[in-house]
């Protein structure tokens, strides 16, 4: 766990990267310069092993791409007569570059020691295969290995052209800048131990989850009175209590039905309207063996209907990778949180799986082109991020976009988790969106906290998602002055450096393309189960979150919102920003609840200091002032105050915000505010 800085401030040299990928973005041309401007600012871990294997994409120059921004535009402007009209892979072709255009770059790849790989059939794209050694070669630069924040990627550092005339036909190449793709889970843990919670052994065939959850999250102020083993300083605190026990495996967490209730899915499903007919695409690394046992013990105990050769398929794009390498990884956790939570927001839709190779950029940008392709599903979930927009280079992130706007061009939403790290110590205005989904073609899905209240007759309270907390009492010693621990997760967010405004967010603040779009439930601490075998016993874990969980919630619903629409409804986004119901979507501050916040005071010897909700988290706020501040018994020795909805500098705020987007899903009202099937 990484203390996040509260200040946000920006460094000189992470200044001149911001200006470097401004002049970049602003520059239409593909003679841009193609050298990461994060690498500025990142650590030089020395050339990369010339022997090393990489696959690589080359993204061609299209007939006419302005032409091509232009026509997929238009499917979704409501005065065009081709909106909702969308491309056919026919259509698409015809923007092609000409085949003698692809024969050069082919010649030119080929003569570098590169073996050509399967091309698309829309004619995009050239994929191959070589070492960096025939890489650097091919395209006249070096490759070094880079650090930042202790995560590596590989880049160039300088500009990487393919030789001869085949140069000019390059837009831009994906794979030669690599960030590993990361799942964007996170769990709830125990505070006193800080381990993992318990995992609980199911039993074969169990008919209903275990006992260790519950959504009775908070209960009514209470007075706590901390002392130490010392006589001074003393600590008396009163306010909402957050009222689970995770050290007695009481996790506050929303079973499946406990979800669907939450989120008004009932009045969806009641409407006739359960994901028939529609599939939801999961877009995965490694895979792994059990998956699907995992999933269907899991809607065995949820009652949902279970997964056969009927409605799922699982799709292996450049063949089957080695599946033990998903658990090594993480990625099973991953997995069985998108199957398991999207197949709860949407119960009859299908599923495909989609199972990459590997985990670089480049094999997922691989995989969304095959969807798109195939036309596998009217909406993707991608949980997953390769880094931040301010360290991913010109190459890489016009080669996301470009395989996402495939995708948009045939009606298919393609959603992506927003981050788990807030505004990453970026700070305001910015924030720190990350890559893909500060794409402009995709949708961003940020995080929310629901609890349930016990304060207000059973009602609940979504916040903006921003676990950060400020110890009280700390191993038996109470904190004169209280002390920060900082943000252990939020969503992500923020305006990119990069990428300008697409038209659907001209209202919005900043220049930039703005994340996130819209939200879900992401918070650990208010979260999900998951099933899922650790060594070979099944097993449930409670306090799953992530914007991982976030985004396939977001996409059960967009499932739902297409099948009541009667046909695809496109990308995400656009649609959203252009809702005509205001309330339907918006996450307010939670300032109708903040009477309620804890506030204390506490007694030295140099007398007593009084602190209310905002002194206690002090810079933590970076801004925000709508939060959910609660009192955390933890264990005897820690008392915390927990605060909701505190993330970073990001701040919710009413109507689009950098926390939550345009707000999060909730019943049939969002339906029809999508498919403007009335109010």
């Amino acid at each position: 766990m990484t203390l996040q800085n509260p200040l946000g401030r920006m460094s000189a040299a992470l200044l001149s990267v911001l200006f470097a990928l401004a002049c970049i973005a602003a520059q239409a041309e593909p003679t841009h310069s193609n050298v990461p401007a994060g690498i500025k600012i990142s650590k030089d871990l020395g050339r990369v092993d010339g022997s090393t294997e990489i696959n690589i994409t080359v993204h061609l120059q299209l007939t006419d791409k302005a032409a091509f921004d232009k026509a997929v535009n238009a499917l979704y402007d409501p005065a065009s007569p081709t909106y909702h009209k969308w491309m056919t892979n026919a259509d698409i072709a015809k923007f092609a570059p000409a085949e003698s255009r692809r024969e050069a770059v082919r010649h030119e790849l080929e003569n570098n020691g590169l073996t050509i790989l399967s091309p698309d059939s829309f004619g995009f794209t050239i994929r191959a295969h070589g070492t960096i050694a025939n890489v650097e070669r091919a395209f006249n630069t070096e490759i070094h290995t880079f650090e930042y924040k202790g995560k590596t990627f590989r880049a160039n550092i300088r500009d990487a052209r393919l030789a001869g005339i085949a140069g000019s036909y390059v837009s831009s190449v994906a794979g030669i800048e690599s960030h590993q793709v990361r799942p964007l889970y996170k769990r709830a843990f125990d505070l006193q131990t800080h381990q993992p919670l318990p995992e609980i052994p199911l039993q074969e065939n169990a008919n209903a989850f275990p006992p260790g959850s519950t959504t009775d999250c908070l209960s009514s102020p209470s007075t706590y009175t901390l002392q130490g083993s010392t006589t001074l300083p003393t600590g008396v605190y009163t306010g909402t209590v957050y009222s689970v026990d995770t050290s007695t495996s009481l996790v506050c967490t929303y079973l499946p039905r406990q979800l669907q209730t939450v989120l008004g899915l009932n009045q969806i499903y009641n409407a006739g309207y359960k994901g028939a007919g529609q599939t939801i695409v999961l877009v995965e690394g490694y895979g792994y063996p059990t998956m699907v046992q995992d999933a269907n013990a899991f809607y065995h105990m949820a009652g949902l209907p279970l997964l056969t050769s009927s409605n799922l398929s699982i799709v292996y794009p450049e063949g089957k990778p080695n599946p033990e390498l998903g658990i090594l990884s993480g990625w099973n956790i991953e997995i069985a949180l998108d199957m398991d939570s999207s197949h709860t927001t949407a119960p009859d839709a299908n599923m495909v799986v989609v199972v990459t190779y590997g985990q670089d950029n480049e094999d997922f940008q691989a995989s969304i082109m095959y969807v798109a392709e195939h036309s596998l599903g009217n909406q993707v979930s991608n949980s997953y991020e390769e880094d931040l927009d301010l360290l991913a280079g010109p190459d890489e992130q016009i080669s996301w976009d470009d395989a996402i706007e495939l995708a948009t061009a045939k009606g298919i939403s393609v959603n992506f988790s927003s981050g788990d790290g807030g505004d990453n110590g970026v700070g305001s205005p910015l924030g720190a969106p990350g890559v893909p989904s500060v794409a402009p073609h995709a949708t961003s899905v940020g995080g929310t906290s629901t609890l349930n209240d016990l304060r207000h007759s059973g009602g609940t309270i979504t916040t903006g998602w921003g676990d950060t907390w400020v110890y009280l009492e700390s191993a038996g010693a109470v904190s004169d002055p209280p002390l920060p621990y900082g943000l252990y997760g939020g969503g992500g967010g923020g305006e990119s450096v990069f990428w300008p405004k697409p038209s659907w967010q001209s209202s919005l603040p900043g220049t930039g393309r703005q994340t996130p779009d819209v939200s879900a439930l992401a918070d650990p601490f208010t979260g999900f189960p998951i099933v899922i075998t650790s060594g070979t016993t099944q097993v449930v874990e409670y306090g799953w979150g992530g914007t991982s969980l976030a985004c396939p919630i977001f996409s059960g619903f967009w499932a739902l919102a297409n099948q009541a629409a009667g046909a695809p409804l496109g990308q995400a986004a656009p649609l959203i920003a252009a809702m005509p119901y205001g309330g339907v979507l918006d996450v307010l501050p939670t300032t109708d609840i903040t009477a309620d916040n804890v506030t204390g005071k506490i007694t030295n010897s140099s007398g007593t200091t009084s602190y209310t909700a905002s002194q206690i988290f002090g810079s933590l706020l970076e801004g925000n002032v709508g939060f959910t501040s609660t009192i955390w018994p933890a264990d005897p020795d820690d008392v915390l105050d927990f605060g909701f909805g505190i993330d970073s500098s990001l701040t919710v705020k009413k109507g689009w915000d950098n926390a939550t987007g345009w707000g999060t899903p909730r019943g049939l009202a969002f339906i029809k505010a999508a498919t403007g099937k009335g109010k």
